[in-house]
């Protein structure tokens, strides 16, 4: 059974497997207590193997990437809390009730058909061995020969394989937590003065945004890009109106397809963190992140806006923000869009109210990740008047008129084009903020997170995301010159790309850091 669906085709399964070979001569040779054991063992060992690539399937298919047994588990239950709030209680208690049974048929039937089988060996003995020899020297033959069946080769040691891959994968992470571990202690600009930081964005306002899902395919699949594409060079002649410019390039994500915080905490601590042992580690720590350094400074007020946060959130001192606010504090009164607690648009308008507009002593740093973009991408919200956000309701029609996440997430082609929108629905609403609210000191960092899943990405999609800075004083702008970034909010095709945890130090430095101790 392959790792993939995509490559999940009847020729797979002409394979001869060299296991069931060797565990058909065992059997033999057993006798009937031990015999019972060891083929209840190999059943529930194939059960077991058997339900690693489903879970496979489903990881390559949304994250790019295989089912880690050591540390993503976790992830189960967050994939549990998305069904609830993309297609309601009933549609995720159903896909849990069939999980569930799904892995006890998987795990029952392997262990009694192989029992079954082992009984009829045992019964027919001289035929078992005659067929085993048989297939044990076709085995042979087919290997030295190099036989295939459309390109996959009948002589087969796939299971052997893939057990030794997940026991390799197991000892990697447990080595990488301990290499992590050391890493993450080494900061170069763990030790830097206050007074050392960030000296030539004294006085700016700064905002550092995620766009949910943003990746480069965006802007460069055939059939979402036009719709982007257009929005990104619109905006950028608004900014420009309005006296703002900005500059664009790409960062490699350390995600992929989902978990969003692996890519917020790349970006803001200048560490490659791609799982989640190494996001415990790290927020455990003390390692500076981007948001902190500001803090660190004392010269800015430092907040997060999460309206996709719903509980309590422990990573807010790690991150260095005085205050957050997640869904409970926003004052939102609107319905939900599928995951996302509230439209992009009023999250800023909160931003707005809460902080942002209000008379301050001190500029301000947020940190705010925007949600709209989140998949299932239905029903999408719209843009509507500033002074008519008020608090949500005026969203309840949008989204009543909306369109069905299920029907949307099942069709490949009409999930593209919904996820282009919702990318152009939380660009327009992060750049008519600017517009509407910003002033000469205001300097946006705005990105994507990680791409969207490979239904909409495609298969074997890059992680690249875009990334643009936004300001109204043009010295700003000239700090990043050496960087060969492109003018405007849409990134050349050949623009660098630079890894995301390359950002941090990049930053500091453009803006006046400097490493190390006085």
């Amino acid at each position: 059974m392959p790792t993939t669906y995509t490559a999940l085709s009847a020729h797979e399964f002409t394979r001869i497997p060299v296991e069931a070979v060797f565990g058909a001569a065992l059997l033999l040779v057993l006798p009937g207590r031990p015999r019972f054991w060891a083929a209840l063992a190999a059943g529930l060992g194939l059960g077991v193997l058997t339900v690693l690539n489903l879970l496979d399937m489903g990881f390559n298919a949304f994250l790019g990437r295989g089912f880690n047994v050591v540390l993503d588990w976790v992830l189960l239950d967050d994939a549990e809390s998305y069904l609830r709030d993309s297609f309601g209680e009933a549609g995720a208690v159903g896909a849990a009730v069939l999980a569930v049974a799904l892995t006890v048929a998987v795990l029952a039937l392997t262990a009694l058909a192989v029992l079954r089988l082992s009984r009829l060996m045992g019964r027919h003995s001289h035929a078992a061995t005659r067929t085993v020899l048989v297939l044990g020297t076709v085995w042979v033959l087919c290997a030295a020969l190099g036989l295939e069946v459309a390109g996959t080769p009948v002589a087969a040691r796939h299971a052997a394989a893939l057990a030794q891959d997940r026991v390799d994968r197991v000892n990697a992470t447990l080595k990488d937590e301990a290499a992590f571990a050391e890493e993450a202690g080494k900061d170069a600009f763990g030790d830097t003065p206050p007074e050392r930081l960030l000296t030539d964005l004294r006085g700016k306002d700064v905002m550092i945004t995620f766009i949910e899902s943003y990746g480069r395919s965006a802007i460069e699949d055939p059939i979402m890009s036009p719709g982007v594409d257009a929005t990104l060079e619109d905006k950028t002649r608004e900014l420009e109106k309005a006296g703002f410019a900005a500059r664009s390039g790409w960062l490699t994500s350390a995600t992929y397809g989902g978990s969003s915080w692996l890519g917020h905490s790349t970006f803001l601590s200048g560490l490659w963190v791609d799982n989640q042992q190494r996001y415990r580690t790290v927020t455990a720590g003390d390692h500076l992140t981007l948001t902190k350094a500001f803090q660190r400074t004392g010269a800015w007020r430092t907040v997060g806006v999460m309206p996709g946060v719903q509980k309590g959130w422990p990573e807010a001192s790690w991150y260095g923000l005085d205050h957050v606010y997640d869904s409970r504090d926003l004052g939102y009164r609107g319905p939900k869009f599928s995951w996302s607690t509230m439209p992009d648009q009023y999250a800023l308008s909160a931003f707005e109210r809460l902080e942002h507009g209000r008379k301050r002593d001190e500029p301000l740093m947020s940190e705010i990740i925007l949600t709209s973009s989140h998949q299932p991408w239905a029903p999408i919200p719209r843009t509507v008047p500033w002074d008519e956000v008020g608090d949500g309701s005026v969203y309840r029609d949008i989204e009543k008129a909306g369109k069905d996440p299920a029907d949307v997430f099942t069709d490949s082609t009409a999930v593209k084009a919904e996820y282009g929108k919702s990318i152009q629905y939380s660009v327009t609403s992060l750049i008519d903020y600017v517009v509407e609210y910003g002033n000469e000191d205001t300097v946006l960092v705005f990105l994507g997170d990680h791409q969207p899943l490979a239904r909409v990405s495609g298969d074997h999609a890059s992680r690249d995301v875009p990334c643009a800075i936004v300001a109204h004083d043009p010295e700003v702008l000239d700090r990043i010159t050496d960087w060969g970034w492109s003018d405007g909010l849409r990134p050349d095709h050949d623009a660098p790309v630079w890894r995301m945890d390359e950002f941090r130090d990049r930053f500091l430095t453009a803006y006046g850091s400097t490493p190390g101790a006085p």
